[in-house]
């Protein structure tokens, strides 16, 4: 099963993890065949949440909320259970300065049509 495991940090340990750290252990994660793809985030303020409401798109600069943390990146990796994403999400160094979060990700359900 896929896990994305996200990487909330706050802006003064924005870079306590050298990225080489971040890349050793990604690179032990896909020898194992356990990682599908990791990328480190910029810095909030590049981001631009993009909404649409009434068919108008909305743009505004920064994340979609305040909040102390935030995302700094992400690691998508392959696991038999939850037990095993949250042994993958403990080890990611980033872990040590901020939080990870683990969610499992889901299939589209193409059944329906959307109404």
């Amino acid at each position: 099963m896929k896990y994305l495991c996200l990487v909330y940090l706050d802006q003064e340990n924005w870079s306590a993890c050298p990225d080489p750290v971040c890349a050793d252990y990604a690179q032990g994660l896909e020898e194992s065949k356990r990682l599908l793809a990791a990328e480190p985030l910029h810095p909030v303020h590049t981001a631009t949440t993009v909404r649409v409401r009434n068919g108008q798109v909305q743009l505004y600069d920064g994340p979609f909320a305040e909040t102390k943390e935030l995302l700094a990146g992400f690691y998508l990796v392959e696991a038999n259970d939850l037990n095993e994403a949250i042994q993958i999400a403990s080890g990611i160094p980033p872990a040590k300065h901020g939080a990870i979060e683990v969610r499992p990700v889901r299939q589209l359900d193409l059944g329906q049509a959307a109404e």
